[in-house]
């Protein structure tokens, strides 16, 4: 009987939050996929309200099985030219405060928990988790896995499902990552080895250096150190590399730097920074536009002058009405309508913009009511259901200053995500048609717009009109957004091919972590899932 070779793994983790790990595992994914090999991504827990919905088939929120994953790995799927699965992203979470987040478990909504309830009871999410991977291994080459956080979290090391509990588990070895455009990244990587457990330490196969911006060479001594400390091989170092500007962020700890002033373009917009902000990757097609600046203002700080305020989602819709009253953007964005200037809505955006959001039942947080901001006539109230969709449809522009047409419909595609429903007189002046029916809502003096529609300017003929609407030159506006993505990862997957030992990561991925090590891994693990499963409450 001939046997069949278990599908290889590698586990790209981090030794902090925000070092290049989802970058890393695009890029590599990419660079694999253009080798022939059909490549799974795979981040067993994320901690994002960036997301993106998937048509799966399998079970969801949504109809046809569609739901949730975090963003990133959906731009990984991408980076791999395979079709995204919930299966991909099996935890999601989403978080709706500064202690309690949402738990998407294989694409559908599963429970609100704090903090703490968390911890307690995450080892029972185990047999999901593996239960994804398995199916993911089942279908591919290589099975590309992306860490969460950092293993040196020790404090959070019991039932850990993210990192080392996931790694020892399935039997994955790992690579470890470090930031050196931080700095620190060398007693960053000698200290997570000095401070991981020893049967943690020993899933970890090598290490490499990301964001290193100058003559790589001068770090040869650094690498030298850290391979001695350690015992750890190097398995080169990545330059700073502006493609992968172009690739969506994950995590909203990107906002908290510097934004916008990019000086000397036609066309100003304005996103003020909400406190449970989600899905702001909505502009990156706009950011990525040469004749686009986009500013996410901070906390703070006036919103400035624009030509467009758009309000983005956000996992707390009541919350962050006031956390954005407290900024005193309301009166900010009041002042800019009456000027003249145009505002958008998405999703949590769009029900702001309204006369009302009620929360009574606390879908969202504590429950509440509170007045919009007034400029649309809907109302929105949060229901238990949660809609989430792929859509499709269209854009009509509007007509020109002088009444005249101003051109045929324009085809949008993207996904919803979101709590409540919206009514109101203000939905008969529609800002879409999606799948058939009419979606959004338009003022009427045609200057503040709502949708629920996510990735909406991923569509390059709206995208292109809607920014000539607001004073762009015709045919000023940058060519295909998907296109450019798809260039940037080809750039990045190049630069690994030169800077990084591809070759070498394949063959730790092929030689896996030993039967010794993954035999005993397998046996905690499962004591692990029982204890867990045997807790209170656990799901």
């Amino acid at each position: 009987m001939t046997s069949v070779a278990p599908t290889p793994a590698l586990m790209i983790q981090g030794t902090g939050s925000d070092v290049g790990k989802s970058f890393l595992v695009a890029g590599l994914a990419r660079a694999l996929a253009n080798r022939g090999l059909k490549v799974a991504p795979f981040k067993p827990q994320n901690m994002s309200n960036n997301a993106a919905v998937v048509a799966t088939g399998e079970a969801g929120d949504g109809p046809d099985g569609e739901g949730e994953i975090g963003r990133a790995q959906w731009v990984q799927a991408l980076a791999a030219r395979v079709a995204p699965t919930v299966h991909m992203n099996p935890v999601l979470l989403k978080p709706q405060s500064d202690r309690t987040a949402q738990v998407i478990v294989q694409g559908r909504r599963h429970d609100i928990l704090d903090a703490l309830p968390y911890q307690q009871r995450k080892g029972a999410l185990l047999a999901h988790v593996l239960d994804s991977f398995e199916r993911l291994k089942a279908s591919a080459d290589i099975v590309l896995v992306e860490g969460a956080g950092s293993p040196a979290e020790v404090n959070l090391r019991a039932g850990d499902i993210a990192n080392m509990g996931f790694a020892r588990a399935a039997g994955v070895p790992v690579i470890l990552a470090g930031d050196i455009d931080r700095g620190g990244v060398i007693a960053a990587l000698v200290g997570t080895h000095a401070v991981v457990d020893p049967a943690d330490a020993a899933m970890i196969r090598g290490f490499l250096i990301n964001r290193f911006r100058g003559d790589v060479t001068l770090f040869d001594d650094g690498l030298t150190f850290i391979e001695r400390r350690t015992g750890w091989p190097g398995f080169g170092v990545l330059p700073h590399l502006d493609a992968a500007r172009r690739l969506p962020a994950e995590d909203a700890v990107v906002l908290e730097r510097p934004q916008g002033g990019a000086g000397g373009r036609r066309l100003t917009v304005a996103a003020p920074m909400l406190s449970r902000i989600a899905n702001f990757d909505d502009l990156d097609p706009l950011k990525a536009d040469p004749g686009v600046d986009v500013v996410f203002v901070p906390p703070g700080e006036a919103i400035p002058p624009a030509d467009l305020i758009v309000l983005l989602g956000t996992k707390a819709t009541v919350a962050d009405l006031d956390f954005l009253r407290a900024q005193g953007w309301d009166v900010d964005i009041a002042a800019h309508v009456r000027q003249g200037g145009r505002v958008l809505g998405i999703c949590g955006g769009f029900q702001m913009l309204g006369r009302r959001v009620a929360d009574a039942e606390g879908h969202e947080g504590a429950a509440g009511e509170r007045p919009g901001l007034g400029l649309l006539d809907i109302d929105t109230e949060m229901a238990g259901d949660k809609t989430v969709r792929t859509a499709r449809g269209h854009w009509t522009p509007p007509a020109d200053a002088t009444g005249r047409p101003a051109g045929g419909p324009l085809p949008v595609e993207g996904y919803e995500i979101h709590m409540g429903q919206t009514r109101g007189p203000g939905l008969d002046r529609p800002l879409l048609t999606l799948d058939g029916r009419a979606h959004g809502a338009v003022s009427a003096d045609g200057r503040v717009m709502g949708c629920y529609l996510h990735g909406l300017f991923t569509a390059d003929g709206f995208r292109q009109r809607f920014l000539e609407t607001l004073g762009l030159p015709a045919g000023a506006a940058a060519g295909s957004y998907t296109q450019a993505l798809d260039a940037a990862l080809d750039s990045i997957a190049e630069a690994f091919e030169r800077h990084l030992d591809v070759d070498g990561l394949l063959a730790v991925a092929r030689a896996g972590v030993g039967a010794a090590v993954s035999a005993t891994a397998t046996a905690d693990a499962a004591t692990d899932a029982a204890d867990a499963a045997d807790a209170p409450g656990a799901p």
